[in-house]
């Protein structure tokens, strides 16, 4: 008999035919659809914290992603009109890999992880140029912009961003979160952001820490 521990179990195990029978099996069995979200969102902070000891990797936390969307199918017609997802959403991000840079899966994996974590995500791409990201942020009401880049010459499209969303007197009412692995805190600076990240987890612990 499946119940919320075990599917929470079998999710950080990466048990993913197990977790999805355990999933279908207690909906049928009228369990709260909430509560077995909730489950996934359960095995993902403790992903989370196995990928902040080195004990997961990017892998796992692709797979555990694919799981928990997959999941979010079938957990999506047992729910009412707001959904789990919209129930849990705390804020707003805009995301994109800058001009000049076209890696995306740091980008793709900050996404997912801020999307599964209540933040909804506004992603653009990769290659995206200063004007366009600061549009989507007027128009959308960000509370969080997070740029990736995985080169160094993305540092100054990163900086452009912010001079220009100073100049559109947006940067008050936006955190910057810089995402990629050659960062460090003089490039933060350099750029005038907030945070600067080197892996998904940190900058979704940022966006929780932020969003309260």
């Amino acid at each position: 008999m499946a119940d919320l521990q075990s599917l929470t179990e079998a999710v950080v195990e990466m048990q993913e035919d197990a977790a999805l029978a355990m999933t279908r099996e207690l909906l049928a069995g009228g369990e709260d659809p909430t509560q077995v979200f909730g489950a996934y969102q359960a095995a993902m902070e403790e992903i989370g914290k196995r990928f902040e000891r080195n004990e997961y990797f990017i892998p796992e936390l692709l797979m555990s992603g694919e799981m928990m969307q997959t999941a979010s199918e079938i957990i999506k017609p047992h729910l009412g009109a707001d959904g789990v997802q919209g129930k849990q959403k705390r804020g707003k991000m805009v995301l994109a890999t800058v001009q000049g840079d076209i890696h995306d899966i740091g980008k793709n994996i900050a996404a997912m992880m801020c999307d599964l974590n209540g933040v909804e995500v506004i992603d653009l791409g990769v290659d995206v140029p200063a004007d366009r990201i600061v549009a989507e942020v007027a128009a959308s009401g960000a509370d969080i912009v997070g740029l990736s880049g995985l080169l160094t010459l993305a540092f100054d499209p990163m900086k452009e961003v912010v001079t220009k969303l100073t100049a559109a007197g947006l940067r008050d009412k936006v955190k910057v979160i810089l995402g990629g692995g050659q960062l460090d805190e003089q490039v933060r600076t350099y750029v005038g952001a907030d945070a600067f990240v080197t892996d998904a987890v940190t900058g979704v612990n940022y966006c929780k820490e932020w969003l309260g």
